[in-house]
């Protein structure tokens, strides 16, 4: 837990205790209480079609019958659904999240009796045996049992009503007052449940696997923990200020997706609910007859793990990923919720934020500041202040009366302007925006069918409905430049408050019976919400460019696939070393489930960061994907030059070295882009057989080549670094040392030292010399960097377009090369046929790290033109180094390094 002491900017704010805690929440008592209920499946109702295979499951007891749904996929996944067989109505069905079916597979049965049906798809690798009592299903890989679903009888389906039918329920419900059936009350707040209790819950195990991870958002280690004796992990996007650390505790957004890892093999879990959920996690060992194991019985004993997922509302609709290694866990993950969006170059520079910068003139001083200081940056924000009472897509007169006008000062130097804009909308019958929601019906409703007003920053609000396509396409068309006066098409947008925030409702969010487009309630969505308004956002950035440019949004909630729209950040962190640590498993396991443009409030949004700390937060932000300076209008002034010489110029190194990187960041989001992996790893992910890298999440890898241990704790005068692989070679980026992986290794450091390692084997491309911003950095001529591993191979890519429009897509206008050296010989190539720009990018310099033997000479070779460019090689760390070079990146060539032996 965090010990902050720090007041909440939210006004009348009461603190953790408007939160609810599990024992709070029925449909999650009714379900941990139980009774479980057994069901048959019924193998003369089974179905096989081109899409998978049908069954009718009963429940014993009281004869409810489900529907259950598989359907194997081509990209080695199988979704399970389970639906009522004969539903008084429908029930929500998530909408928008999958971006495509991945095709079928046909099954066959493969071996059928009395207790139990066994189909296969495909080569047969595969296999789910579905049980007849109690039901269960068994996926198989390579005949042995890999994920069970209901296992422990777990699965729970309340079937939707009417009418307030209490006898259906008595008996069922004996433990609990039955009126907490159709209404729940937390405090002030009454929850009306229409359709009665509609919660949906199943378990699943992972045989053989004692390691998961994903879940986010949480302020927990990236591991997930055994939540046996405490709180479940929840699923409830909410707006929580200075959050508890070490919590399994709900935050700004939710991914319900799990990754489970071992030595062998890594498989996925997708549970897509929109509502409230609740996820139990118990880590175990068994023996091979099943029974808990001894110390005695440890040699012979397999560990599993079992996760219960318990929702409000909504239908079970749950895909298995079969991996089986992690970078294809990611990627079928990806297609099904879509790849991370490539962003525009300059989203990936550094952004300096505070609520708020206070008017024009102080907009320009800042900008002014970082050239003055030679400081580059390239995005500067404005908070809800800078609007005309807290009214969206307008200025305050007085101090922004010229927002265009300075938009153009900032776009004359290639930077951008960046304003916020949250899903209330100020009740105020004079504005006419608010006036064409109302009357076009674009605001949720309450439960009476009334427009829902709740308060937030402009005091009395409504709320946009943005699960309603025709409401999403009219906010869309309020980015136009037509009707969002005073902003040009180098203005980009923040969606904050979006989880909704309400400060008069329960939990500080908008009701549960609150009214969406088609008549669904709030629970059925809530998740959803900052999702939509996210899309909505992108979605009238693109419209405003004619669809030519790229847009950037960065939202604080979201969903699974937000990654397709944009960025997240991790909300209002801390300014305290407990909260600079926390960061990194924060943005790791958004990074696993998918959300790859993400990172953490640089200096903590609220307090103020002693120098130390401030420094420490920008080394470790400079190498997290999104890189944001955020603070709260309650805390000290703390732009980079404001702390002294010596502060101010580890900063300036810290962001400088930032923008040497781009290239390599920007062809990490490439592969984001379209293959799935996101830059920031796990060390698992990369080194999926070591065990000791299971539980690591204080270092990470950037893409393959770079090892990560940002340091966050104070007074540090020397770290521990585990370096992974005992045949690998790691290089100090810093010291340019060679370490031998298979150890950790004590590193002394100093203020200016970020412990940063780049694996043999690998190939960078940096920018070099200087700029004020990305479009400087663009045109500085590039440098390799390649450290060989023990064989003295190595290979890396470069990919470059223009940066900010979608001609990478429509026209194939990209250069994506790659670079490998083997037996002495370095060449550049194209990755594929595909793909071609015109660039006069040129690489000046080459070092090679880890060169075994000293060079007789080094051949050139361009277009069949042969030089022998002039060379220096330090023996003592053996380091060969090119300068003077002048290789176009578009053209082939070839360096290769004669030596005598």
């Amino acid at each position: 837990m965090a010990d902050v002491n720090v007041a909440s900017v939210v006004p009348n704010d009461e603190g953790k205790e408007k939160f609810k805690t599990s024992e709070h929440v029925a449909f999650y008592r009714r379900q941990i209480q139980g009774p479980n209920r057994l069901y048959r499946t019924l193998f003369d109702s089974m179905v096989l079609s081109e899409d998978g295979a049908r069954f009718d499951l009963i429940e014993t007891n009281t004869q409810t019958k489900l529907l259950l749904i598989l359907s194997p996929c081509k990209n080695n996944t199988i979704r399970i659904v389970i639906d009522e067989l004969q539903p008084i109505k429908a029930r929500y069905r998530v909408k928008d999240v999958i971006t495509a079916e991945p095709p079928s597979e046909r099954l066959r049965v493969e071996k059928q009796t009395k207790d139990y049906t066994t189909l296969s798809w495909s080569t047969g690798y595969h296999q789910a045996r579905v049980w007849c009592f109690p039901f269960h299903i068994e996926i198989l890989c390579e005949d042995e049992v890999r994920v069970t679903f209901n296992p422990e009888n777990k699965l729970w389906f309340e079937t939707l009503q009417d009418t307030k039918r209490q006898g259906a329920h008595t008996a069922i419900h004996t433990a609990e007052d039955n009126n907490l059936l159709w209404k729940e009350t937390f405090g002030k707040f009454v929850d009306y449940k229409a359709n009665g209790p509609s919660s949906v819950g199943a378990d699943l195990r992972f045989h053989g696997f004692s390691h998961v991870y994903g879940l986010p958002e949480h302020a927990d280690p990236l591991q997930l923990r055994d939540t046996t004796e405490g709180e479940p992990y929840r699923l409830y996007n909410l707006d929580v200020f200075a959050y508890d650390l070490k919590s399994p505790f709900g935050l700004y957004g939710s991914v319900p997706f799990v990754s489970a890892h071992s030595s062998n093999r890594t498989l996925g879990v997708f549970w897509l609910n929109a509502s409230e959920t609740f996820v139990n996690v118990n880590h175990s060992l068994i023996d091979d007859k099943g029974d808990s194991a001894s110390p005695v019985k440890r040699r012979r004993v397999q560990p599993h793990t079992d996760l219960h997922w318990l929702s409000e509302s909504g239908i079970i609709d749950c895909r298995v990923l079969l991996g089986p290694q992690p970078k294809q866990v990611f990627s079928q993950y990806a297609q099904l919720t879509g790849y991370q969006s490539l962003p525009p170059l300059f989203a990936l520079g550094y952004h300096q934020c505070r609520w708020n910068y206070d008017d024009e003139a102080d907009v320009t001083a800042v900008d002014a500041g970082f050239d003055l200081n030679k400081i580059p940056y390239d995005v500067i924000w404005l908070d809800i202040e800078h609007t005309d009472r807290k009214r969206y897509f307008t200025w305050d007169p007085a101090l922004f009366p010229k927002p265009a006008e300075l938009q153009r000062h900032l776009e004359k130097k290639k930077r951008k302007l960046v304003v916020i804009s949250d899903p209330h909308i100020k009740l105020d019958p004079d504005w006419p925006l608010f006036c064409e929601a109302r009357d076009s019906g674009h605001f949720v409703k309450d439960r009476e069918g009334q427009i829902f007003k709740g308060s937030c920053w402009p005091g009395e609000s409504c709320y946009l409905d943005f699960s309603n396509p025709a409401t999403r396409a009219w906010y869309s068309r309020c980015f136009s430049l037509k009707n969002y006066k005073g902003s040009t098409s180098s203005l980009f947008v923040w969606n904050d408050m979006n989880e909704p925030s309400v400060f008069d409702g329960p939990e500080q969010t908008m009701p549960k019976d609150a009214l969406h487009f088609g008549d669904w309630e709030h629970r059925d969505l809530h998740n959803l919400y900052g999702f939509y308004q996210q899309m909505a956002t992108a979605e009238g950035l693109l419209t405003r460019s004619g669809g030519l440019h790229r847009p950037f949004v960065l939202s604080r909630s979201f969903f699974a696939g937000s990654q397709r729209f944009g960025a997240v950040w991790t909300g209002d962190n801390v300014a305290t070393w407990d909260y600079l640590k926390i960061s990194i498993p924060m943005v790791l396991s958004l990074s696993v489930a998918g959300i790859a443009f993400c990172g953490a409030d640089v200096g903590g949004f609220v307090k103020d960061p002693t120098p130390e700390l401030l420094v420490r937060w920008y080394q470790a932000g400079a190498l997290q994907p999104f890189f944001r300076g955020h603070s709260a209008n309650v805390t000290k002034r703390r732009e980079p030059w404001l702390f002294g010489d010596e502060v101010t110029a580890v900063i300036r190194a810290t962001i400088h070295q930032r923008y040497l990187l781009l290239p390599f960041w920007y062809t990490l989001f490439y592969w984001a882009h379209t293959t799935g992996l996101s830059p920031l790893r796990p060390l698992w992910v990369e080194f999926p057989k070591e065990e000791d890298t299971f539980t690591i999440d204080n270092e990470y890898m950037i893409g393959g080549a770079l090892l990560a241990c940002p340091i966050t704790d104070p007074g540090v005068q020397q770290v521990q670094v585990l370096l992974p692989g005992s045949d690998e070679i790691w290089y100090d980026v810093q010291s340019l040392t060679a370490h031998k992986g298979g150890r950790t290794v004590c590193l002394p450091v100093t203020m200016e030292t970020v412990p940063v390692f780049q694996r043999g084997g690998t190939i960078i491309c940096r920018a070099t010399g200087t700029g004020s911003c990305t479009a400087d950095f663009q045109k500085q001529p590039l440098s390799l960097t390649v450290a060989l591993n023990s064989q003295e191979v190595a290979g890396g890519e470069l990919y470059l377009d223009d940066g900010y429009s979608f001609n990478y897509l429509d026209t194939k206008t990209f250069c994506l090369r790659r670079f490998k050296m083997d037996s002495g010989l370095l060449c550049s190539r194209a990755f594929s046929e595909e793909g071609s720009f015109d660039s006069d990018t040129v690489i000046r310099s080459v070092k090679i790290m880890g060169q075994k033997s000293t060079p007789s000479s080094v051949l050139l070779s361009v277009s069949g033109v042969v030089e022998k460019p002039a060379f220096n090689f330090d023996e003592s760390c053996r380091i060969l180094t090119l300068n003077n070079l002048n290789l176009r990146v578009v053209t082939d060539w070839e360096i290769q390094v004669h030596t005598d032996t």
